[in-house]
């Protein structure tokens, strides 16, 4: 008899022998584990000083079911603050869970998942005994509570970076160190770019995909390691940014799929590089331009249009998140754009809804999604403390700013907590978890404003306090007055696994001006310090810094202004 029989038993002795009836039938030695009537996966993901978040998978192996709820009690002093995907209500130590009208049909054999916020002190010990309409259920073994160390059924844990280093790129650390003061950075792990064919082997004699791997396993040592690709090459790549382009025309799905998904997922699968946690960001700037810069809309762009007629990046997505998904030591975090791009109502639902279409797409599942990247190569701040989406300035609302113009999110953070709950809500597992990239969202140094603005008007108010100093939250290459931002670190915020440095400080965004180049990368204007904008950012100057190269090269004046800039200060 396995442990799970043996606790499930014992349990329902227990609960026999407390009411004199037995709640559910206790299955016999001969009988499956479908005789069950249902199991609870419970598992805390991350958990600090104060609080911790918890997520519920219920499983009903019996009759189908309209509607549910399941309960179960504390033994500390836990107390749920809020909770998504189901009604959740608590009196004293007793919790009920019950469906919300979306999700209250559960049939046989199917599950449903929720999560939650809650407060605590002292020990946080996991429940023991969970119902499900008033039948016990049994509580599966191995769901990790404590902070983000459980397991799924692959063997991955719930939050990669948890308990791990990460790989120092030795390439970007050697350009970082040879600069005046990058000795204090160098040692930071960043993102490794695959972003064309070459890139798999190495290109100019760089390091390719093995070679990093390998230089992780030397790193590692005999503790946890994660290693941080970007995997970026989908056909018609970037549709509304020129520097940014890839070398696939918009047609080529095939060699996207066997030309650089198949040959990545060779060699991750490689036995030899089992013991490392590999972090994939999944084709970064993608999906978020098929949502906001399509249609009728000012911003659409021709390119756009023609890659959401033809649906290669969906397939593209989904094949590598299939492909990629499917190497048990291998972490998909899918791009989401940033708080300025998707924040909006017009854009924050259904971006979530074409997530989760492109997670379903080629023989993907949500089970092939650890999660999502926000702000990757961007600037967005990380939190603005010195004013609120919910503030007013006589009278009028601060989303009524020209900087916040109606977006319900004024920073990175706030945003990727709340776009993870909606990511949930539209079927993804509640376990999923956020990375921001901080690599260039600190804006420090003596621009950075150290208290509100004058509350004159809404906008002096925002503008003299915001600390993100782009001239417009849609500007994005090679920002003046940037700095870097948060240190990476592990688990830093509730429903964030990571904050990262993804893109590697240093690295250009576009040229200044039109370069001749072999890497399929063109011009784009909102380079070039000059431009003075389109629709895609209100019409304003590009804010770039001038005398840029192409981009992923190295660009030193804008790495000594990062490090000037950096917030905490270097």
């Amino acid at each position: 008899m396995s442990r799970t029989r043996t606790a499930l038993l014992a349990a329902l002795v227990l609960v026999a022998g407390a009411s004199g009836t037995a709640v559910a039938a206790i299955p016999s030695a001969d009988v499956g584990i479908a005789a069950i009537p249902c199991s609870v996966d419970y598992k805390v993901q991350n958990q600090w000083d104060t609080g911790f978040t918890a997520a519920v998978t219920i499983t009903n192996n019996g009759a189908a079911k309209s509607s549910w709820a399941a309960k179960w009690s504390y033994a500390g002093n836990q107390k749920i603050t809020s909770g998504w995907n189901a009604k959740i209500s608590q009196s004293g130590t007793a919790v009920t869970a019950a469906n919300e009208t979306y999700n209250g049909s559960l049939a046989t054999g199917s599950s449903v998942s929720f999560g939650f916020n809650a407060s605590y002190s002292g020990t946080n010990a996991l429940p023991t005994t969970f119902t499900l309409d008033g039948v016990t259920c049994n509580v599966d073994d191995g769901s990790g509570g404590g902070g983000g160390g459980g397991t799924d059924p692959s063997g991955r844990v719930d939050n990669p970076y948890a308990g791990a280093k990460v790989y120092v790129n030795p390439e970007w650390s050697a350009k970082a160190a040879a600069e005046t003061g990058g000795s204090r950075i160098s040692s930071q792990p960043t993102g490794v770019w695959l972003d064309r064919i070459a890139a798999i082997n190495g290109v100019s004699g760089g390091m390719g995909l093995r070679a990093h791997l390998d230089a992780a396993l030397a790193q590692k040592g005999t503790g946890e390691e994660v290693v941080q690709l970007v995997v970026y090459d989908l056909p018609g790549r970037d549709c509304a940014a020129l520097a940014s382009n890839g070398e696939l025309g918009p047609t080529e799905i095939g060699r996207y799929e066997s030309e650089f998904i198949d040959p990545i997922a060779a060699i991750l699968a490689d036995s030899k590089y089992a013991s490392l946690r590999i972090v994939t960001t999944i084709e970064i700037d993608s999906l978020p331009n098929l949502v906001t810069n399509t249609g009728s809309k000012a911003t659409a762009t021709p390119q756009c249009d023609t890659m959401l007629a033809n649906g290669n990046y969906v397939k593209g997505v989904g094949y590598a998140l299939n492909k990629l998904g499917a190497i048990p030591n291998v972490y998909n975090y899918i791009d989401a754009g940033h708080h300025g791009w998707l924040g909006w109502d017009d854009n924050f639902a259904p971006s979530a809804n074409l997530f989760y279409q492109a997670a379903n797409a080629e023989g993907a599942t949500v089970n092939d999604v650890a999660g999502f990247i926000t702000n990757t190569a961007n600037y967005s701040a990380l939190k603005e403390n010195n004013f609120t989406v919910n503030d007013s300035v006589n009278g009028v609302s601060v989303r009524q700013s020209k900087w916040v113009d109606w977006n319900r999110y004024v920073d990175e953070q706030s945003y990727a907590q709340a776009f993870r709950n909606q990511l949930v809500s539209v079927g993804f597992n509640s376990g999923i978890g956020m990375l921001i990239d901080t690599s260039r969202n600190g804006w420090g140094g003596s621009a950075r404003p150290t208290g509100p603005g004058a509350t004159t008007s809404v906008d002096t108010y925002v503008d003299g306090g915001r600390y993100d100093r782009r001239i417009q939250v849609g500007n994005w290459c090679n920002q003046s007055g940037a700095g870097l931002g948060e240190r990476p670190q592990a688990a830093p915020a509730t429903g964030i696994d990571a904050y990262v440095w993804m893109k590697p400080p240093g690295e250009s965004d576009g040229s200044s001006t039109a370069i001749a180049n072999d890497e399929g990368k063109g011009f784009d204007r909102m380079c070039d310090p000059t431009y003075t904008g389109n629709a895609r950012n209100g019409n304003n100057m590009s804010g770039a810094l001038a005398n840029a190269p192409l981009s992923g090269h190295w660009f030193s004046a804008q790495f000594q202004q990062l490090m000037a800039n950096a917030y905490p200060p270097l």
